[in-house]
């Protein structure tokens, strides 16, 4: 559906021949772009409430961007792309106007908008070692539009460095909570919140971490109440989520 497929059917609206569900419809009914190699969801923003996102993994560097550019020219104002290389980002900035954070390995085009959420995510790390999903995590929340504060190295080997962040943890809307080794991070935070808390295992630890199982199955067995987990190094489904928990109230 082009621009004049879709002044005809507002004008349709307008003129009471179609009614405005059945244009929602329509317009949820949008095809995708055809790539060959991808077939980019154009309308996906108006069907879930937030635009497609890229991964990048896995994907040539030639890929991500053709697919970000017809994103870009199907009317999505912005392209979140994560788990980016640094090569692809050098191929993918070349032609796109392309932001690249290369410690969540994540590339922005189009800009971070104005935070419109409920209030705040928080998004708290044990350590510094686990800044890489943590990065895409807050990256991912703030490409939705919310108003991040980063807490980062506050594991429970210094339990005193939260705790100094009471008012923060407190007023939260959401937060997540991503830790290695033992996960204990999760647990204790969410002995304090009064928000949802999501719980990130990482895969930083020793040899019995077992590349992030140990800490995946504490926080999947944490005692503390409103306590979610997501998959091992999972920060964008953290952040995604915590997102749509800001935005609940806008609902």
């Amino acid at each position: 559906m082009d621009k004049k497929d879709i002044r005809a059917l507002l004008n349709a609206v307008k003129n009471g021949e179609v009614s405005v569900d059945d244009a929602v419809l329509q317009l949820k009914m949008e095809p995708f772009k055809e790539l060959g190699f991808a077939k980019p969801d154009l309308h996906r923003g108006l069907r879930q409430g937030t635009a497609e996102v890229i991964y990048g993994a896995g994907k040539t560097p030639e890929q991500i961007r053709d697919i970000s550019r017809a994103l870009l020219e199907g009317g999505q104002p912005r392209v979140l792309i994560t788990r980016m290389s640094a090569e692809a980002a050098a191929v993918v900035g070349a032609a796109l106007p392309l932001d690249y954070h290369e410690l969540g390995k994540v590339g922005i085009i189009g800009g971070i908008p104005e935070p419109d959420g409920d209030g705040s995510v928080v998004i708290a790390t044990g350590g510094t070692s686990d800044l890489p999903v943590a990065e895409e995590a807050a990256l991912t929340a703030e490409m939705l539009g919310n108003r991040v504060v980063r807490l980062y190295d506050v594991g429970v080997s210094g339990l005193h460095r939260l705790l100094a962040h009471g008012e923060e943890i407190m007023s939260a809307r959401a937060i997540v909570a991503i830790a290695g080794m033992e996960g204990a991070l999760a647990s204790v935070i969410g002995g304090l919140a009064d928000c949802p808390v999501i719980a990130v295992p990482t895969s930083v630890g020793y040899g019995a971490s077992f590349g992030g199982l140990a800490a995946l199955l504490s926080m999947l067995n944490s005692c503390a109440s409103g306590v979610s987990v997501v998959n091992i190094d999972n920060g964008f489904g953290a952040g995604y989520l915590a997102g749509m928990i800001n935005h609940m109230g806008r609902k």
